[in-house]
């Protein structure tokens, strides 16, 4: 990768990342405080975030590694809170498809916040399309491993309660989906998921409705997607 054009795309990157980083300080802070209210220090909260790196998934693992959860039960448990990033995986397909060394990478960094910006930024004149990606990849993983190492250290030397701590990533996806219901444009699919995720919580119970109800969602956007196509007459023989 040459060094001149990545500062270049690391440049263009920066701005972007701006929120990101205001969000992943917070949320990656109070991960590293809860880690390390569960005996778990600073060497802990860095390379979780370094080599997991799944925001949600991160503060489920803490309970994991507290009560001791076996590998069976923790790949279940992380299979069903982060399937709905294999809709983000299908989605970017195309923007991907030719970004060579840094795929692995881009794959692995796919967080919802990163998907939200790579999904609609196209890099500027004369910054690799890669390299642009990759940088901001990079950053908001960066503003992850910084709020999370500094909650783990200062949890160190201030003992603070922790109650309550575990609810900032449910509190996190309240919010989204509160602003989906605002916009005209995502309102149908969102009460669409949530009447599915309803429907399949009351069939399925609280500790199975995750994976069916991502499959009855993507069912459902499917067949909607495919029904206005028709009604728009731009359907054809599948």
């Amino acid at each position: 990768m040459n060094r001149k054009t990545f500062v270049a795309a690391a440049r263009a990157a920066f701005p972007h990342t701006l929120p990101v980083m205001a969000g992943y300080l917070v949320l990656g802070f109070g991960f590293g405080l809860l880690l390390q209210s569960k005996g778990y220090g600073v060497g802990w909260a860095l390379l979780m975030s370094v080599f997991i790196f799944a925001g949600s998934m991160q503060y489920v693992a803490v309970d994991l590694l507290a009560t001791g959860a076996g590998l069976i039960s923790a790949a279940l448990m992380t299979l069903m809170i982060n399937a709905r990033h294999l809709f983000y995986g299908i989605g970017m397909l195309v923007r991907y498809r030719d970004m060579g060394k840094a795929k692995p990478y881009l794959i692995f960094g796919l967080t919802d916040e990163t998907y939200g910006l790579v999904s609609h930024l196209d890099p500027p004149e004369g910054v690799p399309a890669e390299q642009f990606y990759f940088a901001i990849t990079l950053m908001d993983q960066l503003w992850w491993i910084i709020g999370s190492v500094a909650g783990a250290l200062f949890g160190q030397v201030a003992a603070l309660p922790t109650e309550g701590v575990d609810f900032a990533m449910t509190a996190l996806f309240l919010v989204i989906v509160l602003d989906n219901l605002m916009k005209q444009e995502t309102r149908g699919s969102t009460l669409a998921g949530m009447a599915c995720s309803l429907l399949c919580l009351l069939i399925f119970g609280a500790d199975g409705f995750l994976i069916p109800s991502m499959l009855l969602i993507t069912a459902v956007l499917l067949a909607a997607r495919r029904f206005g196509r028709c009604a728009s007459g731009e359907g054809g023989s599948v």
